[in-house]
């Protein structure tokens, strides 16, 4: 690792967290929530957070096709409608940049979340996007 971040600043590491702790609490489920950071992971090139939700993951008996088929999820048959939803929206807000988070990427969340769901998914995916940004710029 090029630096020990969350030792030089652990206020702030601290503060990220908490926001993870928080969301860990969300009526979306630990596991949709993971399934979304394993997301981030692969769009990010994370090598270190690949492993750790990978492994979450599993640890609660999540199948390993699925986790195979996560990155090709749009042509794969393995998630729920509502887990394509989530994953969908990942990529649009993980690519926010390109895509601009479309009404067509939003839309779809309506059919299978709350409005509170929907912040705590958008706010998972800019956490984990973060956490990933910082774990590959430290090269953990």
């Amino acid at each position: 690792m090029r630096i020990d971040y969350a030792q030089l600043s652990p206020k702030a590491y601290q503060g990220l967290l908490a926001c993870k702790n928080a969301l860990a609490e969300s009526s979306l489920g630990l596991p949709l929530i993971e399934l979304a950071y394993l997301r981030v992971a692969q769009l990010n090139g994370c090598a270190f957070c690949l492993k750790l939700h990978s492994q979450a993951l599993r640890r609660r008996g999540e199948s390993q096709e699925k986790l195979d088929m996560l990155a090709g999820w749009d042509v794969a048959d393995t998630l729920s409608p509502r887990e394509e939803a989530a994953i969908a929206w990942t990529e649009t807000v993980t690519r926010i940049g390109e895509t601009r988070a479309p009404d067509s990427v939003f839309r779809p969340l309506r059919e299978h979340f709350s409005d509170t769901e929907i912040a705590d998914l958008t706010l998972a995916i800019a956490l984990m996007n973060a956490f990933t940004r910082v774990a590959v710029a430290m090269r953990q």
